[in-house]
């Protein structure tokens, strides 16, 4: 597979899992918390997406995924001592979540933070640091056993010791869909390394993939023009857009949504011959039963579209790492 390193992406995988027994004594000192938080910026904001979307629907208690910048400003009558907040920054350095975490702690909000350096800012700010393997990324197996012993500790999730007897078997089943996804990723680079614009749709817990793909990685590392779209929204006003040479990538998944999905897969696919359907149930997740392969989606969506991105780079000769103006002017 191209620019894979399969030791490298297992070793970051696993150092999520590692983190359980940590998680689990941090999630046992906030049974008195009456509000979450699920704070980020860029990349981690959309990130949280999916977890807020699974509190939201198994908890009473209020949960909020906020942008740091704009929560220090704004601010939140349920930040107070009565509060958790979690922060993910794979740097440890993002100052928009370095303010925000110091804005917390001055309310008395307990902080969390995932991030893969120990000795960085964010690392030290926090009241509880989770530590990753250096630029593990995505956050979201060590997000997914947050959240769900946070509900299985208020009653609120009956899977947890299932699940969590089956994550193991996660990274392994990911380097297949890594496997099986390289041929789809090499056709659509090869179609459209001259595409400058992109169409891209999700909903439920995929939605903040989409969000976070079109932003963070087309438009900051390919400098390519996106509009990204709910799967709900998008028969208000954006489907005027389609035309039938439009690049449409639509991130369809297993959880409760999918059929807002389906109905813009046969939309698009009608109307434009540059639909690119990615969908999940497509991917075996082999150790992984049915009743979780939802909750894995933003896991898979992200290995499938890691793998378009990185032939995306060879086809347009742009690299992933190269920036304008993102960390290298004052703004």
């Amino acid at each position: 597979m191209l620019k894979f390193d399969e030791d490298q992406f297992l070793t970051r995988a696993r150092s999520f899992l590692g983190l359980q027994p940590q998680i689990e004594e941090i999630v046992a000192g906030l049974s008195d918390v009456d509000a979450v938080f699920l704070i980020g910026s860029g990349g981690t904001y959309a990130a949280m997406w999916p977890y807020e979307h699974l509190l939201r629907r198994n908890t009473r208690i209020p949960v909020r995924s906020a942008i740091a910048a704009e929560l220090v400003l704004s601010g939140d009558a349920l930040l107070t001592e009565r509060a958790v907040a979690v922060f993910a920054s794979a740097s440890g350095t993002t100052e928009d979540v370095i303010q925000a975490i110091e804005y917390c702690r001055a309310r008395g909000v307990r902080t969390v933070g995932f991030t893969g350096i120990a000795d960085s800012p964010i690392a030290q700010a926090v009241d509880s640091a989770l530590i990753t393997e250096p630029d593990a990324w995505p956050f979201d197996l060590g997000l997914l056993l947050f959240t769900t012993r946070f509900l299985s500790e208020r009653g609120e999730f009956a899977g947890y010791d299932k699940l969590v007897n089956q994550l193991p078997a996660v990274p392994a089943a990911l380097v297949e869909v890594a496997r099986q996804a390289e041929p789809v990723a090499e056709a659509f680079a090869a179609r459209h390394k001259d595409t400058d614009f992109h169409f891209v749709v999700g909903s439920g817990n995929l939605w903040g993939h989409a969000y976070l793909y079109s932003m963070c990685i087309l438009e900051e590392m390919q400098w390519l023009h996106t509009t990204r779209v709910h799967g709900a929204e998008f028969f208000h006003g954006s489907l005027e857009l389609i035309e039938p040479d439009t690049s449409v990538l639509l991130f369809v998944g297993e959880d409760e949504t999918r059929p807002l999905m389906e109905r813009v897969v046969r939309f698009s696919e009608k109307y434009s011959q540059a639909t690119t359907v990615l969908d999940t149930a497509d991917y075996a997740l082999e150790g992984v039963d049915d009743e979780f392969r939802g909750l894995l989606g933003p896991l898979v969506m992200d290995t499938i579209t890691s793998r378009i991105s990185k032939h995306l780079e060879k086809q347009r000769d742009h690299s992933l790492d190269l920036r304008r103006y993102y960390r290298v002017v004052e703004y």
